[in-house]
């Protein structure tokens, strides 16, 4: 498995070793202790969850002021772009964003370690998301920033409009986010 830093040195981009052939394709796409050698970090997933979405479908950008959790984020169908937010007071890349294409042809994954926000929107005509979380969705204590924050300026990388869950569409702005941690 080789591991990147991005912009935000503890989001990582996680490229699983594939071995295929005529017959197709074969990896991992998680071994605890592959995840603990490449990254350094000593993580316990509670939770898997799977969406599907159509395209311009973005969902985001999601995090919670209590049991914060880290994902690893993988596309086993379509296209999307991710992107990560650090929300974390005191943190040198505070306000800093990333975003990676991530995709079933790609099979890259990304770290979104605890503290930041995390989105995505569907660059595909549908895709589906996978992802693992260090802490269990806690309803109560999520919070959503609205996509288009003109402070922090994402490039979403789609043409449209996105389409958007009612929870999404009244996300607040990055400077009048409550509680961020």
């Amino acid at each position: 498995m080789r591991c990147t830093p991005t912009a935000i040195p503890d989001a990582l981009i996680l490229e699983p070793k594939v071995f295929g052939d005529d017959r197709g394709f074969f990896y991992e796409s998680y071994n605890q202790q592959a995840f603990q050698a490449a990254t350094g970090l000593d993580v316990t997933f509670v939770q898997d969850n799977h969406s599907k979405s159509a395209r311009n479908v973005l969902r985001g950008l999601h995090y919670q002021v209590e049991q914060p959790q880290g994902k690893l984020v993988r596309v086993v169908q379509g296209e999307v772009f991710d992107v990560a937010v650090d929300i974390r007071k005191g943190s040198k890349t505070f306000g800093l964003w990333v975003g990676q294409i991530l995709s079933a042809e790609n099979k890259k994954q990304l770290w979104v370690p605890p503290g930041l926000a995390h989105g995505f929107v569907v660059l595909s005509e549908t895709a589906e998301f996978l992802y693992k979380t260090t802490d269990y969705y806690a309803p109560a204590h999520e919070r959503c920033i609205a996509w288009n924050d003109p402070d922090l300026a994402i490039n979403w990388q789609m043409q449209g409009e996105p389409l958007l869950s009612a929870k999404d569409a009244a996300g607040v702005a990055f400077r009048d986010a409550t509680s961020r941690l």
